[in-house]
């Protein structure tokens, strides 16, 4: 479902974009963008790295936020920006979930411009990924 420019307030909620993730995500990612490093495709290094398991690509990641964005906008905008920080990873059957909220709506030299707060979340709600978002909405 995509939004309309009408329709947008502050504290307005994004539609949320969910993925499970694993090796098989992963192993997608990497081909695609020829990123095959250990740490992403194996256990061992995974751990030896200090984590639990091998964990996915921040890319991925980031790529996951202009999922949702885009879902969200559809063909009424254009995504301009996208800052996050990597603060955890995501490691093997994580259920991840990217939400955001909007916290400015303006106009600017004929432009509408959203302002958001996004976000990729773990199943108990630990926010791996916190960011923001600006986008472009069409009249």
């Amino acid at each position: 479902m995509t939004t309309s420019t009408f329709d947008i307030a502050i504290g307005q909620s994004v539609l949320p974009f969910e993925r499970s993730t694993g090796l098989e995500n992963w192993n997608r990612f990497a081909a695609v963008n020829y990123e095959f490093v250990d740490i992403h495709m194996d256990d061992e290094a995974g751990r030896a790295a200090g984590y639990d398991s091998a964990f996915g690509m921040g890319n991925l990641l980031w790529s996951y936020l202009h999922c949702m964005l885009r879902e969200w906008i559809g063909e009424n905008g254009r995504i301009l920006e996208v800052r996050c920080q990597f603060r955890s990873p995501n490691t093997k059957g994580m259920h991840l979930t990217a939400g955001g909220t909007v916290t400015a709506v303006r106009d600017e030299d004929g432009h509408r411009l959203v302002d958001l707060d996004v976000w990729i979340s773990n199943s108990d709600g630990t926010i791996l990924t916190p960011g923001s978002a600006t986008v472009e909405l069409f009249r």
